[in-house]
């Protein structure tokens, strides 16, 4: 663990050097090899929520996170997603109304699942906000939405900050959804919850290749 104490002890809050030369609409986009990028995607690896802690991206980096977020396939150019970003706070007034939602239904399992909301420091909730009628496939809209959060995430970690994608009852919960604001045919497309780990995350199991790959020969 001395590795990455010296990591979590010499973390910048500078950003990596990188290009952020805007580029012009209809202007080409120039494809570039990177083995880091490479690298981080072949080892890429959740932090558990209750892990994270400070210090949070700072306001300058969010901004980027967002930017970078938002670069994501999107057919049809609609922007089917919303972000919503909370204070210090203002999560903590959302957590004890969740908390106090669960209770009135004597849900014990419901209040321990607050935690992961409630530990990390910084947390953004990406919202499936399809447009209607549907110039594109509903589904399409949707999964639009879920790269936005799978973009955070890579983003996130390339800053050198933990990150992790949940959604829990309180994404689902009809009640719970109406405190967040989420209008008719809203979704929660996912938390996006952000730290420094604690404590270096654990490899878990993946699938296995050869049972998830397969070649259709007509």
């Amino acid at each position: 663990m001395v590795g990455f104490r010296f990591f979590c002890e010499s973390h910048s809050m500078s950003f990596p050097a990188f290009d952020q030369t805007p580029i012009e609409f209809g202007q080409p986009v120039p494809q570039k090899k990177s083995t880091e990028v490479l690298d981080a995607l072949f080892h890429r690896r959740s932090a558990p929520a209750p892990t994270l802690g400070l210090p949070a991206p700072s306001e300058e980096e969010m901004d980027l996170l967002i930017r970078i977020g938002f670069r994501v396939p999107d057919h049809g150019k609609l922007g089917p997603w919303r972000i919503m970003r909370f204070t210090p706070d203002s999560k903590a007034k959302l957590v004890a109304k969740l908390k106090t939602l669960a209770e009135s239904r004597d849900d014990r399992q419901a209040v321990g699942a607050l935690q992961k909301l409630s530990i990390p420091p910084e947390a953004l909730l990406v919202i499936s906000s399809p447009v209607f009628p549907y110039k594109k496939p509903l589904w399409e809209q949707q999964l639009s939405a879920a790269a936005v959060c799978q973009t955070l995430l890579i983003a996130a970690g390339a800053l050198g900050y933990g990150a992790n994608w949940i959604t829990d009852w309180y994404s689902y919960d009809d009640e719970a959804k109406a405190l967040l604001g989420l209008t008719e045919g809203e979704n929660v497309a996912g938390w996006i919850f952000l730290g420094t780990p604690t404590e270096a995350p654990l490899e878990r199991e993946r699938p296995d290749y050869d049972s998830r790959v397969s070649w259709w020969e007509g």
